[in-house]
């Protein structure tokens, strides 16, 4: 009896010991041939780091769009192998004669694919399992509960003016009914009304008092005056001027949400007398690889700004002559409408405020980064300037061009700071030829 429980125990072991051995030969050869199980978060910040320059999940750009790629490949009989061969060295492939290799070189104009010798075998699953993620669905903006919102605030409204008008109609019903009924007791009662004396009119007394006659006349003359005086000193002044541009550029996007700095674009601000107006190549610097915005960031133009940012972009390809792969070199110049725009006879050096003296761009340009649609957020008239002038001191510390002017004109004014109208910021000939 013994010996059949020893027997059969034994066997248990052996058994549960060849299930573990296979188990862990079987993981064995899955680490090291077959494909690894991929992380497509950590895919996503490998594809953003090394293949988003030249590659797009949904469409071809540089290189050819990489979503379902593996399985693509893979009706193409070419396994994970290959993949990795490609991804590390493209150039051995197309020497070593691989005929998709070849193919795919041919296709895409002989541009050379860079060499990835740094990727792991599992840094390559993690981006292939992010390119095998199905694409997002776009959101759908919660419009019924706005709308709800502004239907019933609506509804309200107009009970209320209806309620009021009604109530208005009813009073003015009610005070010719009194007025009908206190008639017919006077007839009753043998009442006459007295008859209203007419006096003379208001505007005979009037022309017949010279005193009034001249203190009105002096009124509207002096009235008159001011408001000519207040209508030609806004001759020229465009303080929130807001045009609509050709291509809707959104510095709320660009400056605000995306944190470029106002001199990546408009560079020409720091040494030139202009900030200039961007060309379309630095648009295109980001723009060749950003051809659509993030779908929220779409739904909330089109339901907020009633823009559409994608094709905004497509007017941007259509002007500087890009196809989404290529440039045509069929380009069409955008008629861009000034917003600021000094007079002829005024002279002002972006170079000299924003390089010598560290102005701020939002100091004269206001809240750029806030802005959906660029407007004249000054006044730029001469009286704002020198109001400025009087009150912004110099930053004389660390800046060897103002070292002896601020040594002299210290001692001469008794001040440590300096204004810029201390130092000559109101001198006529600093702003006017």
């Amino acid at each position: 009896m013994k010996q059949v429980i020893y027997r059969n125990l034994t066997s248990k072991i052996l058994s549960l010991g060849f299930i573990l051995l296979l188990t862990f030969s079987t993981s064995l050869n899955a680490q090291d041939g077959g494909p690894q199980a991929g992380d497509p978060a950590n895919g996503k910040s490998l594809f953003n780091a090394n293949c988003a320059a030249c590659h797009k999940l949904d469409r071809d750009m540089t290189g050819p769009m990489l979503r379902n790629v593996e399985a693509r490949l893979a009706e193409e009989g070419l396994d994970r192998e290959w993949i990795n061969a490609w991804i590390r060295n493209s150039s051995a492939l197309i020497k070593a004669g691989d005929a998709y290799a070849v193919k795919i070189y041919n296709e895409w104009n002989q541009t050379a694919m860079n060499a990835f010798p740094q990727l792991s075998d599992q840094d390559i699953s993690d981006i292939l399992a992010y390119t095998a993620q199905p694409p997002p669905l776009p959101p759908t903006p919660e419009v019924g509960v706005a709308t709800g919102e502004t239907a019933g605030s609506g509804i309200s409204n107009n009970l209320i003016l209806g309620a009021l008008a009604v109530l208005f109609a009813l009073l003015a019903m009610a005070l010719i009914l009194v007025k009908r009924t206190l008639n017919r007791f006077a007839e009753a009662k043998g009442i006459e009304a007295v008859a209203e004396t007419k006096g003379k009119p208001i505007w005979k007394a009037f022309v017949e008092n010279q005193f009034l006659v001249l203190v009105t006349a002096i009124f509207f003359l002096l009235a008159s005056a001011y408001f000519v005086y207040g209508y030609f000193m806004q001759v020229g002044v465009d303080q929130g001027y807001e045009p609509v541009q050709p291509i809707h550029y959104s510095h709320r996007i660009h400056a605000g949400d995306n944190g470029i700095d106002c001199k990546y674009c408009h560079s020409s601000a720091r040494v030139s007398k202009h900030s200039g107006i961007p060309s379309l190549n630095i648009c295109m610097n980001c723009h060749k690889s950003i051809a659509n915005v993030a779908p929220e960031t779409l739904a909330e133009g089109k339901a907020e700004y009633g823009v559409d940012y994608d094709a905004e972009i497509q007017k941007l390809y259509e002007a500087v002559g890009w196809d989404g792969t290529a440039y045509t070199g069929e380009s069409k110049p955008v008629k861009w409408i000034r917003i600021h725009n000094l007079p002829d006879f005024a002279y002002f050096n972006h170079s000299q405020h924003v390089s010598v003296a560290g102005v701020e761009c939002q100091t004269c340009h206001g809240p750029v980064e806030e802005m959906e649609i660029m407007y004249q957020h000054s006044p730029l008239t001469m009286g704002w300037c020198i109001n400025c002038h009087r009150e912004t001191n110099v930053k004389v510390k660390d800046n060897e061009y103002y070292t002896k002017i601020h040594e002299e004109l210290s001692k001469k004014y008794g001040v440590e700071q300096l204004t810029a109208a201390q130092m000559g910021g109101l001198e006529c000939g600093k702003c006017h030829y």
